[in-house]
C-alpha cells in the first residue's frame, strides 16, 4: 500500500495573530539597523568622507528612552574638539554630533543644554522632528547642533554633561566625550567661529566721534560697521 499523505497543517489563530507583531518587530529592527550603520560610521558624503574608514562603535555616548510602546535610541553622541594636542578655548563654539532613531510615537527634539560647558546650544529651526519608525542623523560632516559660548576650554579626551529634551519623551542626560578632530574625524567641519561685529548707536545732535562696540556673531570673518556716538559741545 502507498503511504497516506499527511494533511496540510492549518495555522492556528494564535500563530496568525502573532504575525503582525513579528512584522512590526522586524520593521523596527530594520529601521534601527539601517540608521545605526551610518551613525556608527560617522556617515557623510564625499570621496574623502570618514565613512570610508572604520569608526570605533563605542566612541560616542548612547542612551535609550522608552516611550509609548517604542523607544527613542540616542547613538554615538560626541562633541568635536580641536586637533590633537590642541584645545577648544573658552568663548569659542563646538559641534555636537548624534544619531536618533525613533520606533515609538511621533516626537521632537526641542532643546539641548550643556550647563557645565556652554551658554547655549543651537538646533535647526523648529527642533528635530522624529516621526515613528524614522531616524534623524545629525552625524556630520557639517554640525547641525552647535554649543556656543563655551564657558571653559575643552581638550580632547574629556567629557561634558549634555541634556537632550524631547517634546513627549522628556529629558535625558548624557556624559558626552570630546573627540579630537583627527584620524576618522579629521574631515569633519568645526563649528562656526564666533567673531566680533562692531555696532553702536548715535546720540546727540552735533559734534561727535565714531566708536564701535563689538557684539558677538557667528561668521567666518568680522564685518566692520561703525556709527557715530556724538557728544555735545557748547557754542559760545
Amino acid at each position: 500500500m502507498l503511504p497516506l499523505s499527511r494533511p496540510a497543517v492549518r495555522p492556528t489563530a494564535a500563530s496568525r495573530s502573532s504575525r503582525p507583531g513579528r512584522r512590526a518587530l522586524r520593521r523596527a529592527c530594520a529601521v534601527a539597523a539601517v540608521a545605526l550603520i551610518p551613525v556608527l560610521a560617522g556617515c557623510e558624503a564625499g570621496s574623502s568622507a570618514p565613512v570610508l574608514h572604520w569608526h570605533p562603535p563605542t566612541n560616542g555616548a548612547s542612551a535609550t528612552i522608552k516611550e509609548g510602546g517604542g523607544e527613542i535610541a540616542i547613538r554615538n553622541a560626541f562633541v568635536l574638539g580641536a586637533p590633537v594636542n590642541a584645545t577648544l578655548p573658552a568663548g569659542s563654539s563646538a559641534g555636537l554630533f548624534v544619531g536618533l532613531v525613533n520606533t515609538g510615537p511621533r516626537d521632537r527634539l526641542v532643546s539641548i543644554s550643556a550647563p557645565s560647558a556652554a551658554t547655549s546650544v543651537t538646533l535647526p529651526k523648529g527642533g528635530v522632528a522624529l516621526e515613528q519608525d524614522t531616524s534623524a542623523l545629525l552625524t556630520g560632516p557639517e554640525p547641525k547642533l552647535i554649543l556656543t559660548g563655551l564657558t571653559r576650554s575643552l581638550p580632547g579626551g574629556t567629557y561634558i554633561k549634555v541634556l537632550l529634551t524631547f517634546q513627549k519623551a522628556g529629558t535625558v542626560s548624557l556624559d558626552v566625550p570630546v573627540l579630537s578632530r583627527s584620524d576618522s574625524y579629521a574631515t569633519f567641519s568645526p563649528a562656526p567661529t564666533v567673531s566680533p561685529t562692531p555696532s553702536a548707536s548715535a546720540q546727540g545732535r552735533r559734534h561727535g566721534k565714531a566708536s564701535a562696540t563689538p557684539t558677538p556673531s557667528v561668521s567666518g570673518s568680522a564685518t566692520a560697521t561703525a556709527t557715530a556716538t556724538a557728544t555735545a559741545t557748547p557754542t559760545p
